[in-house]
């Protein structure tokens, strides 16, 4: 990078510079980087596309306490943008985004691309799972990797057209043909349907014997949704795999581009459709950064809440069909009747059950109603005591511990490898749980343990997910003794819609709310991410405003994508019921997969 580059500028008021920043300057000197301020905690340093691989070796094996964590990888099409005074001229830019536990701490560097189809090499021998983040770059945006292993479209067939996060491509059903199902485009659409071995690397025969290839899913009960695996088989044994996602895509990303700020949310709840408000938590808090609003403290203890209660009921139906995998039917039914008292309180609170769209930016949509803490203390007096009872009667039966222990067993570095997060990691017995290490919305004024395991096998990620329901139950009891007074939102002028009290006693906040939830609040220009520890592990909303009323772009880091990649590295030598263990407990939601 030249060096009448924009130089560093200090990331805070106070000049202090994060200590992963000192580093790099110290190896690869200050006039490599352009520092870009952020609104969120994360260090953000452009380096050229040269000096990119240097630059992330070092940080993932030689900077000291490193950043082992390829948390996320993807770009963003800069074309349009308004706003970009102080960094590089770019058409496109890739970010990777590492994660350090040791640190608890994050970097993200950036990389500028130009021409209309960049060709940049892959960094899949650097980090593994660096492998679909990458085939879904290119799939999304036409960025060539060079040296990647496969790279083949994963979220859309292909025999798709285009690239559908560049600016170009059309973002309504308005604005394309109307679709026709001719015969010739149904072939073509059974045609990418099948399986090529040779184009994975695979062998349909050694000397003395042939393979056989199962293809389990997309539609298959032990699949959990439309999920699609074909399997290598030397009899019964798993010699590798290739999973298939992206029969769950509906452009979520691409919909935040013409959704106001505000409007998205709804758009939220249906990521990971199990976790509902859990969703909406981080979305509003990375606006917020945006923003500029700090909530009240009772706007934190009423998300913190109903972030819990989501917990809860995504967990048991986790805990019901790992179970029924297992062979055990009545369990289930059992824990779907808890679900449904969760859901009473969760409909009685937001007036919806499983897609409440509740949190607002600055807030939530109401109060707490009358009698709230009624339907709270009822539910925590029936639930504990169910879940000694599944303990006793379906985790410590003989034949579900010998389906689960040392099977589908990872380790520690394994997991932080293939960009592990959640129960799944801590099941290794890494003590990594955002709520504790980066409280948000308040987690720092409740007392709760953070459940572990040590020998990352399927039964230890269901004990931690049972143990987390216990946890979560401290964490309700909690909000409901000691919940704060005060208002349900913000008063800020961003906050969207304002208290509707306010819209009747002046002109001036009733035109705000007019336009804040017709047209959408108008976001300063800047870039946020949020973490948060969800259900499944870490989700994140890394949101790039051009000071719009709609996101210039919205990257939506979850989970269950990473979970997925990792598959084939675990399951490789086991028996096909060795897998459906895994699927099982990985307790992926293909929507949180797709997006």
């Amino acid at each position: 990078m030249a060096d009448d580059a924009p130089q560093f500028r200090n990331p805070a008021p106070s000049g202090v510079v994060p200590d992963v920043v000192r580093e790099l300057y110290a190896r690869f000197g200050e006039n490599t980087f352009v520092y870009q301020p952020t609104k969120d905690d994360a260090p953000t340093l452009w380096v050229p596309l040269e000096q990119r691989d240097a630059v992330l070796i070092f940080l993932k094996h030689y900077i000291p306490r490193p950043y082992k964590m390829l948390l996320d990888l993807h770009a963003v099409d800069e074309r349009m943008r308004r706003h970009r005074d102080g960094l590089p001229p770019a058409d496109f830019t890739l970010f990777y985004h590492l994660l350090s536990i040791e640190r608890n701490s994050d970097v993200r560097i950036k990389v500028a691309l130009n021409g209309e189809y960049p060709v940049v090499k892959s960094i899949v021998p650097i980090w593994a799972n660096a492998n679909w983040y990458e085939r879904e770059t290119w799939d999304l945006f036409g960025i060539k990797f060079e040296g990647h292993p496969n790279l083949q479209r994963i979220l859309l067939p292909r025999y798709w057209k285009g690239h559908p996060l560049r600016k170009e491509y059309p973002a309504r059903a308005t604005e394309f043909d109307p679709y026709l199902l001719t015969a010739a485009r149904q072939d073509e659409e059974q045609n990418a349907l099948l399986f090529n071995p040779e184009e994975w690397g695979m062998k349909r025969s050694e000397r003395e014997h042939d393979y056989m290839f199962l293809n389990l899913g997309p539609n298959h009960p032990s699949a959990h949704g439309a999920f699609r695996i074909v399997l290598q088989l030397d009899g019964e044994e798993i010699v590798d795999c290739v999973p298939d996602i992206g029969y769950h895509h509906r452009g979520a990303e691409k919909m935040a581009e013409r959704q106001s700020w505000h409007t998205f949310i709804p758009y939220t709840d249906r990521i990971d459709y199990l976790g509902g408000v859990m969703n909406n938590l981080p979305y509003v808090l990375a606006v917020e950064k945006l923003a500029g609003i700090k909530v009240p403290d009772r706007v934190n203890a009423i998300r913190v809440m109903m972030a819990e209660f989501f917990r809860i009921t995504s967990h048991l139906l986790f805990l019901g069909t790992f179970i029924q995998d297992v062979g055990a039917m009545t369990p289930i039914f059992f824990m779907f009747t808890d679900r449904q008292k969760a859901y009473d309180v969760i409909e009685a609170i937001t007036g919806f059950r499983m897609h409440p769209a509740w949190y607002r930016i600055g807030g939530v949509a109401h109060d707490l109603p009358n009698g709230w803490d009624r339907k709270v203390r009822e539910f925590l007096d029936w639930f504990p005591k169910r879940l000694d009872e599944y303990q006793k009667a379906a985790l410590n039966n003989s034949i579900l511990r010998a389906r689960t222990i040392n099977v589908a067993q990872y380790n520690s570095e394994e997991a932080v490898e293939w960009g592990i997060t959640g129960p799944g990691l801590r099941a290794t017995g890494v003590d990594f749980d955002l709520r504790k290490k980066r409280p948000y919305s308040g987690y720092e004024n409740f007392e709760f343990e953070v459940p572990l395991a040590n020998n990352g096998d399927a039964f230890d990620r269901a004990i931690v997910r049972i143990n987390e329901m216990r946890e979560s139950v401290k964490i309700i009891k909690q909000c409901m003794n000691h919940m704060p007074a005060g208002p349900y939102k913000a008063d800020h002028p961003l906050t969207c819609p304002p208290p509707k009290e306010r819209t009747l006693q002046d002109i001036e906040t009733l035109i705000t709310h007019f336009l804040g939830v017709s047209w959408g609040p108008v976001m300063p220009p800047g870039e946020s991410c949020q973490l948060i520890e969800a259900t499944k592990g870490i989700n994140s909303y890394y949101l790039t405003s051009d000071g719009s009323t709609m996101s210039y772009r919205t990257r939506i880091r979850t989970p269950s994508f990473a979970h997925l990649q990792a598959i084939p590295y675990i399951i490789k030598g086991a028996m096909i019921p060795d897998l459906i263990m895994l699927l099982a407990t990985i307790d992926f939601v293909m929507a949180d997969v797709d997006r």
